[in-house]
């Protein structure tokens, strides 16, 4: 009896042990689980603090320590920051490829993890037309198709983003401005290829204009609107564009660009 007894207090004390580390183990696990989304959440803000202050190189260096992340909001960022640490005029060429495919797998990455992020759709967009710079003309136009639909699904989930409406006006500007031979890649990859006239460049501006009623959000937008205008020999509007493209405060790399672009097209005018 007294053997039955202690081995029932032994079994007693064991099955509340394991009880009790079970719990602790489900208590860690749950904090653990907490920690990690306010981690997340944290580190998101830095991200867009860092982004809105220029800081490329050092939003890079943030994001790229969860490259391995499965959040959505996370990767698409870190696809951005990839990208526009290629766009920098101090990196190098070997660089600038490196970081182009890096911003793809991290934008592809970011569309598995969420299809209903339009972020993730634009910045897939995006990064999918940069690799096609690296990958050839023909391969570039023959994912014209892809991109422009995914431009499409980051406007049904989110109507109100200006960048991607701007994206696509520049998606209509490239076919519309389009050469010849390039059309004529065109023509061997699709049965109906892809085309676009500086009329619906036009339209796709305005209707962003009229969306946001803030053209002048981006420096990019305002050089666009005056180059085609320019295409469409609409001297007076196209002066107006290029002109407060020329105004434009530049805060980026790209703004800088843009500027210097639009000097030329306005000391032509």
């Amino acid at each position: 009896t007294q053997v039955l007894r202690k081995s029932f207090q032994r079994g007693v004390a064991l099955s509340t042990g394991s009880f009790l580390v079970y719990e602790a183990h489900k208590l860690i696990s749950g904090l653990a689980e907490v920690h990690a989304s306010f981690k997340v959440e944290e580190v998101i803000e830095q991200a867009d603090y860092l982004y809105g202050s220029g800081e490329t190189e050092k939003l890079y260096q943030l994001l790229v320590q969860h490259k391995n992340s499965d959040d959505a909001e996370l990767l698409w960022r870190l696809a951005r920051a990839s990208r526009d640490l290629a766009q920098l005029s101090s990196t190098s060429a070997e660089e600038k490829r490196k970081l182009a495919y890096e911003a793809f797998e991290y934008a592809k990455k970011a569309l598995e993890k969420n299809e209903s992020n339009f972020a993730a759709h634009k910045w897939y967009g995006i990064c999918l037309s940069d690799v096609g710079d690296f990958e050839g003309i023909k391969t570039k136009i023959g994912n014209a198709i892809i991109i422009k639909e995914h431009f499409q699904r980051a406007i049904e989930l989110n109507p109100k983003d200006a960048t991607t409406i701007h994206l696509i006006g520049i998606w209509c500007y490239s076919f519309a401005d389009m050469p010849w031979y390039q059309r004529k890649i065109a023509a061997t990859l699709f049965a109906t290829p892809p085309t676009s006239t500086f009329q619906e460049v036009q339209y796709e501006n305005f209707f962003f204009c009229f969306c946001t009623a803030d053209p002048n959000f981006y420096s990019k937008n305002l050089l666009f609107l005056g180059k085609t205008y320019l295409k469409l020999n609409n001297k007076k509007l196209a002066l107006l564009w290029l002109t407060k493209a020329k105004e434009y405060p530049a805060h980026t790399e790209e703004d800088k660009q843009v500027g210097s672009l639009e000097v030329q097209l306005y000391s032509h005018r």
